[in-house]
């Protein structure tokens, strides 16, 4: 809703138009656009955040929307966020072990805590001994281990992870994403990367697609799409890589 006076009424426009946008159990997928294309509010309404006033979220066969209060409880379990900046996300006043348990609390999730801890800590390649550290402690690739440990910890089936590595040095990167990579390997999940770096969304996805105004313009696998773009938001997105050489042409891929 918007405005165009003080005291004129109300406009509306469409923030998402005839969306359609899935991922499967064992599947890395991209979604890549410009800012204000509307990823945000997909992703809003992927985890559950907000509901779409028009059409339907479904969750292993069920509308999210409609389902019953056990149903709504487990899709709120399943489906997990990873932020970018794991440092914003953590309280600095809470030792990790603590911040790992926050979930399983708020969840209402029961079974051996403990036992869960240290298997999404050996699942991210973390030492036991952080559990009693606080997050200035650690650099930010172990911060964003830690951010994915805490995602983890509900024992999702989808990951939804917005710029992930955007904060981190490129030597970094690599790990993290290679991390992902393993997760979405190893304990078949369902992976929704968002990002804007295309040789990073090329690495990590098997299939990619493109939002611009609010629609889906462009569906297909990275480095297909990313070499020989038919739309033009995604043309737009590959003019403005900088490279050496004159565009993608294959390599930076």
């Amino acid at each position: 809703m918007q405005r165009t006076s003080l005291f004129a009424p109300p406009s509306s426009f469409k923030v998402l138009d005839s969306i359609d946008f899935d991922v499967c159990a064992g599947e890395a997928v991209g979604l890549v656009g410009e800012s204000g294309a509307g990823k945000t509010t997909l992703t809003r309404i992927l985890i559950g955040m907000e509901r779409p006033q028009q059409g339907r979220l479904i969750f292993e066969g069920n509308d999210v929307w409609s389902a019953t209060p056990a149903e709504r409880e487990r899709f709120r379990r399943s489906v997990q966020m990873v932020l970018q900046n794991p440092r914003s996300s953590l309280d600095p006043r809470m030792r990790i072990g603590t911040a790992l348990l926050e979930p399983m609390r708020s969840l209402r999730i029961e079974g051996d805590h403990i036992k869960r801890l240290h298997e999404v800590l050996e699942q991210v390649g973390l030492d036991k001994s952080a559990l009693e550290r606080f997050p200035h402690e650690f650099s930010g690739g172990q911060l964003q281990r830690i951010a994915i440990a805490r995602a983890l910890m509900p024992n999702p089936r989808v990951l939804v992870a917005d710029e992930p590595v955007s904060a981190l040095d490129v030597s970094i990167q690599a790990q993290v994403l290679n991390l992902l990579r393993d997760l979405v390997r190893d304990l078949n999940l369902g992976l929704v990367f968002i990002a804007h770096d295309l040789s990073v969304v090329a690495y990590t996805t098997s299939r990619v697609s493109v939002i611009a105004a609010g629609r889906i313009v462009e569906v297909g696998q990275p480095v297909e799409l990313f070499t020989r773009p038919t739309a033009a938001a995604t043309r737009n997105l590959v003019d403005a890589v900088l490279t050496v050489e004159a565009g993608l042409e294959g390599k930076a891929l």
